[in-house]
């Protein structure tokens, strides 16, 4: 079992700044990043492969967000730019297992980011 807590979230000015951190109690094979707004679906983000480091981005956030990892420290990182009032939501990070690498089976408890116009 892989516990994941997430913190950097809060208020920032649209075209701020903010950057986000999950701390993983273990190794896992994939992680990423989803958000959710007020009344719509859980959106993906971003990802990163430990192995290797492959990212893919939401076509949302391509060009302002970039998600890290430190391997050392099991943390991963969400870096967001040039952010827009549309990017207010409650940001969760999940990850993978290496018995099943495709499917988040581990989440964190979220983080609020609220970007005003």
């Amino acid at each position: 079992q892989v516990q994941l807590v997430e913190s950097g979230g809060g208020l920032v000015q649209a075209g701020g700044s903010l950057r986000l951190s999950c701390a993983a109690s273990g190794r896992t094979f994939m992680m990423g990043w989803f958000r959710q707004a007020p009344g719509k679906e859980r959106e993906f983000v971003a990802r990163i492969l430990w192995v290797g480091s492959s990212t893919n981005y939401a076509d949302s956030v391509k060009g302002r967000f970039t998600i890290s990892s430190d391997n050392a420290k099991n943390t991963l990182y969400l870096q967001m730019n040039s952010l827009k009032p549309e990017d207010t939501a409650v940001y969760s990070c999940a990850a993978s297992s290496f018995s099943n690498p495709m499917k988040y089976n581990y989440w964190g408890q979220g983080t609020q980011v609220t970007v005003s116009s």
